[in-house]
């Protein structure tokens, strides 16, 4: 007999494949994480802290909330640091869900999502992305109702890389106005698409972001939430004093003060290894989502055997079946000399 409540011990856990990861000996495309390491100015930040004999200090956060509001150009009262994006999710799904009300969390997506509303003990709804349509907006609106506590939009979502509209967003949150509408903007670097300027005049709206992602962070783990400024009290009641990590807050802060070296490794991203890729695809008539990040969700024929292929000339993708459960690639856009390798040896797969 277990102590814990008998729905977790039923659920299974998330455990990406970390097993064999190392940047020595492969190109990670598998993550989506930056494919070069951080800039300098932050790596030496972080030294400097820790030369500075405070680690046995607890964490002092200063004004990073109020740099990031400048940076999202919000209040500081609308920002709240968390410990990665994660974090953002977990507090926001416990301060609004209880055991039995209802998400909609459209699918296949970041499985964080349903793993914090099965803790929940949520009765979760699945309405399907599709490549053509995009999310199921009219489908997620046929299924709320007065219990319906959350709606997730993954924008861009992950693994399919689709892009909500701000409108489809703002017509869920007047549909919901009983409903925390979560959107997850951890790739908004690489969109641009934001509904920050929108959080006050729909309180509903609770947006998550990282600084794993674009700014090349995982390893330290701190996020944010973008929230109308009660909404971000009430989830300072349920986040600790403590939660997020000095370092990380350390390395945010100097990546913020060198925007460009963020700025320029998107723009590599974005204006040449996507369109390379993407011309790539179409010449070779290999399906693929249309994705507004830094990542593509493919569908080649004998997609098993090209991820061996890649792994064999150390590359790592990730492998992601659809609703169907074919089997597809999801492949992390890095820089262009990296994609031009990757391209070389699908090439070489596909044509001998």
């Amino acid at each position: 007999m277990s102590i814990f409540k008998e729905h977790i011990v039923a659920m299974g856990a998330y455990s990406p494949p970390l097993k064999g990861r190392n940047p020595i000996d492969y190109t990670l495309l598998d993550f989506n994480e930056r494919t070069i390491p951080v800039a300098e100015p932050i790596k030496q930040a972080m030294i400097a802290f820790i030369n500075s004999d405070r680690l046995q200090t607890y964490p002092a956060y200063g004004d990073i909330t109020a740099q990031l509001a400048s940076y999202c150009d919000v209040n500081e009262s609308q920002v709240m640091i968390t410990n990665g994006s994660d974090h953002g999710i977990e507090l926001t799904i416990r301060g609004v869900c209880c055991e039995g009300s209802e998400a909609i969390i459209p699918g296949p997506s970041f499985p964080m999502y349903h793993q914090v509303a099965g803790v929940e003990g949520m009765v979760i709804h699945e309405p399907l992305y599709t490549r053509e349509s995009g999310y199921p907006v009219q489908q997620v609106k046929a299924l709320i109702n007065d219990n319906t506590k959350l709606i997730v939009v993954s924008n861009p979502n992950n693994p399919s890389g689709t892009l909500t509209t701000r409108e489809v967003i703002i017509e869920l949150a007047n549909a919901a106005p009983q409903a925390a509408i979560l959107v997850d903007e951890c790739y908004f670097e690489y969109t641009q698409v934001s509904m920050s300027d929108c959080v006050e005049e729909y309180p509903n709206i609770v947006i998550t972001r990282t600084f794993s992602k674009t700014w090349g962070l995982p390893s330290v783990r701190f996020g944010y939430v973008i929230a109308a400024e009660k909404n971000i009290q009430a989830l300072l009641n349920v986040r600790g004093p403590y939660d997020i990590n000095q370092l990380a807050v350390v390395a945010a802060e100097a990546a913020l003060r060198h925007p460009e070296y963020t700025e320029q490794y998107v723009a590599e991203v974005m204006n040449v290894s996507k369109p390379m890729m993407e011309s790539f695809l179409e010449e070779h008539q290999i399906q693929f989502w249309p994705t507004a990040a830094n990542f593509v969700w493919i569908f080649p024929d004998r997609a098993q055997m090209l991820n061996d292929a890649l792994r064999a000339e150390g590359i790592l993708v990730r492998p992601k079946a659809d609703t169907d459960g074919k089997i597809g690639l999801r492949i992390t856009l890095g820089t262009q000399i990296q994609t031009q390798r990757l391209i070389a040896v699908m090439k070489h797969f596909f044509e001998g």
